[in-house]
């Protein structure tokens, strides 16, 4: 594996997440993952829209594009069907992704496009202040939930998986090594890639539920899961930090969904192409 710092722009440096913040984590992986299938550089565009983990683009040496918030599946679709020999990749948190965003994400995966989505899942909004997310687990607490969330939480992975995405895997910034072998899979499918990953927000979420420190919060979400592959048989949202009195319910890790049809780009181009032979 060759050192993947040269996919960063290191005039970038240093970078601004806070401390404890596992996003890092789960771009190293991505790089990894990267460089481990082989794109070449200039052949990968990153697409993202707004929030803490859609920072991370700009720092990324590939051609990036920052979007409106919420709006990077439908920036990459374009992105996608104008150039198809790009590896199109969308960053995205899980408030940018599953609130504002999430009319976009689920159209996408309908298309079935040929987009890898990274879905950074710190339950909380992270960059604006702390506030309640789709993701927020049952009890949690917020600065727009001072006494505790009273809303279920979105299960991303059963939302995509629904409305048809071809992959769908979760994994966690705790498990690094094979955070990086999901996203590998993930960018090597043929089709739309949806890829959850749990990771932290120790300043605002962390220190609002009294979860300990950022390290204490990375092994809270090795003890909420358990390793599956290429099913989903739990009807349970992933709750990783619910309230001290409820029971931990496990979050379900690794493949979940992995089928093949028709890819969105390729059948676009075949339509073109007949239309343009009848007009002839």
């Amino acid at each position: 594996m060759g050192d993947v710092r040269r996919f960063l722009r290191l005039p970038q440096m240093p970078h601004v997440l806070c401390p404890g913040c596992s996003h890092g984590i789960v771009a190293g992986a991505l790089l990894r993952a990267i460089d481990r299938v082989g794109l070449p550089q200039d052949r990968v565009a990153v697409v993202a829209g707004i929030g803490c983990s859609s920072r991370l683009p700009g720092m990324m040496d590939f051609c990036t594009l920052h979007a409106t918030h919420g709006r990077a599946p439908a920036f990459a679709t374009g992105l996608k069907l104008a150039r198809p020999e790009l590896t199109v990749i969308v960053i995205t948190g899980d408030g940018d992704g599953l609130a504002i965003g999430g009319n976009h994400l689920i159209h996408a995966a309908r298309r079935n496009i040929d987009v890898t989505c990274l879905l950074f899942n710190n339950e909380v909004y992270g960059m604006t202040g702390g506030q309640l997310a789709p993701t927020t687990p049952e009890g949690g607490v917020t600065t727009t939930s001072p006494f505790g969330n009273i809303e279920p939480a979105f299960d991303a992975c059963r939302l995509l998986a629904a409305a048809g995405a071809t992959f769908v895997a979760r994994g966690v910034a705790y498990e690094p090594v094979v955070l990086e072998d999901l996203i590998a899979r993930g960018l090597s499918h043929k089709g739309f890639s949806f890829i959850e990953v749990l990771t932290d927000c120790p300043e605002y979420y962390g220190r609002y539920n009294r979860l300990g420190s950022p390290t204490a919060m990375l092994a809270l979400q090795k003890r909420s899961s358990r390793d599956i592959d290429a099913r989903l048989h739990s009807p349970r949202a992933p709750v990783l930090h619910p309230a001290p009195t409820r029971p931990v319910p496990a979050v379900d890790l690794g493949v979940l969904v992995q089928v093949e049809r028709p890819e969105f780009t390729e059948r676009t181009r075949r339509v073109m192409a007949h239309a343009r032979g009848a007009a002839g």
